[in-house]
């Protein structure tokens, strides 16, 4: 195996590993007059897509409804994180499609979710006015400290690329090598 494919590994796992310890998401939607919003959700996931189970009393839901576009955000905790300035964090954007009730897939997904959050979900499922939207991600930006941002694209593949192009810069006009970045 060459290195560039063994770091981009190295890469995946790590991106990984930070999306694991995770049961809510969190989200930025907009409104049809582009007002945003940061929420989050408690998800599950599946085939690479991610679900969320919300409220149409909920802004957010309100904005999926109306554009069916979020974003959503993964990142490393405070009290973990080797400096707050590099704090490591994975972001998608998402197209949002709603799930319509009654089909097999809301049946399989909520299972998922009784699985995971246990027997709330039961009576969650019966309020008509939570809605299930499948997150679909388009593309992506994997953050893993400084000068160590990567792009994520072409899903369900999950191409990586270290963004190189564009960095850190001194005052006078000079890049900043990975290896001169402060310490994460």
């Amino acid at each position: 195996m060459n290195a560039k494919v063994s770091g981009l590994n190295a890469i995946r796992e790590d991106l990984e590993l930070l999306r694991k310890d995770f049961a809510t998401l969190l989200m930025a939607t907009t409104s049809e007059q582009g007002e945003p919003n940061a929420s989050y959700a408690a998800y599950v996931e599946m085939d690479g897509e991610y679900f969320v189970y919300v409220s149409e009393l909920s802004i957010h839901t309100q904005n999926l409804l109306a554009n069916g576009r979020a974003c959503v955000l993964f990142i490393e905790d405070e009290a973990h994180a080797g400096h707050l300035f590099a704090r490591k964090r994975l972001t998608y954007q998402c197209e949002a499609v709603e799930v319509a009730r009654g089909s097999e897939l809301f049946g399989d997904v909520l299972d998922r979710f009784a699985e995971r959050f246990g027997a709330l979900i039961g009576t969650l499922s019966e309020l008509q006015d939570f809605h299930l939207f499948r997150l679909s991600p388009k593309h992506g930006l994997f953050v893993a400290g400084f000068a160590k941002a990567y792009e994520l694209g072409d899903f369900p593949r999950g191409e990586i690329r270290h963004i190189q192009d564009k960095g850190h810069m001194k005052s006078n006009g000079e890049s900043v090598s990975p290896d001169e970045a402060p310490i994460d």
